[in-house]
Parts: C-alpha cells; sequence; structure tokens
C-alpha cells in the first residue's frame, strides 16, 4: 500500500468498530509509568513539531526540554548525522523528562502527543501490516485494526464512552501520523550541512527547533 491509500483507509476507519475492541479488550490506566520510562532503554516517545509547541505554549519551555532529534540512526559519541522525526525529551536515566515519579503523573498530560494519549493500543491497517506506529511492549492482543500491546492495565472495565473516545482518538492519530509521513517525504530534502540535521513534515531542522536557515 502507498502512505496514500493507508491514508485514504484510515479516514475509513469505523470508530465504534475500534470502540468494541478497546471496549471488549478493556483498559484502565494504573499510574505504573512503565510507558514513560525508558525501564533499561532510551524512552522514544514520537512527538511532532505542532504538538512540540503546544506543549511550549503551556509552559514556556525551550523546543529542546520538550524534544529532541529521533535518535535512530545517529551515533552517542557521534554529534552529526540525519534522522527523522522528534522524541520527547529523556532525563539522565533515559525516561521521559516529563514524568514525575513521585506523583506518579505527566506532567504535561493535557497536552501530551497522541502517541502518549493513545497507548496501549494502535491500529493496523491491512495485510501489509501497515498502519500507525508501535508503542513499547509485545502485541499482546488484536481485534479488528486494532492492536494492544503489552501494558497492566489492559483487561480492566472501561465504559462504553470512554472506549468511544479512545476510539476516536486513535482514529485521529492514525491520521495525523499517515500525514506526517506523507510532510516528511515530500518536504524531505538531502543536505550537506554539519551537525545533526533533523528531516521533519515542515522541512530540515536543527535540534534546537530552527529551520537550516536559522528561522522559526
Amino acid at each position: 500500500m502507498t502512505l496514500e491509500s493507508e491514508l485514504a483507509a484510515a479516514r475509513e476507519l469505523d470508530v465504534g468498530e475500534i470502540a468494541e475492541a478497546v471496549h471488549r479488550i478493556g483498559f484502565e490506566c494504573t499510574r505504573c509509568g512503565h510507558c514513560c520510562r525508558g525501564m533499561g532503554e532510551e524512552h522514544t516517545a514520537t512527538v511532532f513539531p505542532d504538538e512540540i509547541r503546544a506543549v511550549q505554549a503551556s509552559e514556556e519551555y525551550d523546543w529542546r526540554d520538550v524534544a529532541r532529534p529521533m535518535p535512530f540512526g545517529l551515533a552517542d559519541d557521534d554529534p552529526s548525522g540525519d534522522t527523522f522525526e522528534w522524541a520527547l525529551q529523556t532525563d539522565v536515566c533515559g525516561d521521559c523528562t516529563f514524568y514525575d515519579a513521585d506523583g506518579e503523573a505527566c506532567s504535561i498530560y493535557d497536552d501530551r502527543p497522541l502517541l502518549c494519549e493513545t497507548y496501549p493500543f494502535s491500529i493496523t491497517l491491512g495485510e501489509d501490516d501497515v498502519g500507525t506506529s508501535e508503542p513499547m511492549g509485545s502485541v499482546v492482543d488484536t481485534d479488528g485494526p486494532v492492536r494492544a500491546h503489552e501494558c497492566e492495565g489492559l483487561g480492566r472495565d472501561i465504559t462504553r464512552e470512554e472506549a468511544e473516545e479512545l476510539a476516536a482518538t486513535l482514529k485521529e492519530r492514525a491520521i495525523r501520523e499517515l500525514e506526517e509521513a506523507i510532510a516528511v517525504r515530500d518536504n524531505y530534502e538531502p543536505v550537506d550541512a554539519d551537525g545533526v540535521v533533523v528531516h521533519d513534515s515542515e522541512g530540515q531542522k536543527r535540534p534546537d527547533g530552527t529551520s537550516l536557515d536559522g528561522s522559526r
């Protein structure tokens, strides 16, 4: 499937069907924090440019307080190279910097990215196993287009209203991730520049969120 056909399929997703799957599987967040912590690896939750700006606006954060270049393809000991998209910033332990371990809560909960908002679920769109990016944890349950990933909150009671709200957000995420992927592809330009270059849906940026020409 092309990205455009995947996007068309995502726009045709039945929210009621997604909600039925979520309701059957069941889910309630236990505030265990596993999805916010690296758990021995670096936390890499994808965050898009406008999501970064939403978090910035909420607390007047610097871009680098919110996000960092997605580390895939970048060597730890070589601060240069190209990568795609952004990850939420992490602390020295590799956990999401916005996770409050003492309060067992997310400090940007109202502005958290769609990936975080829909955890531990993802969407698949057919025989080629395409769809939204998958969160941490192996797949432990599937129902139609819905995948549930390993999480201790699965199997708990969820109201139909809550399931429908989550289903609508899952569809929104599926659409949004594909729109972003198309924009990244269409805006991609090879560059010859020193340091790290991040290719996102808006073009090429430095790690501080500025474009290569220095504009925001």
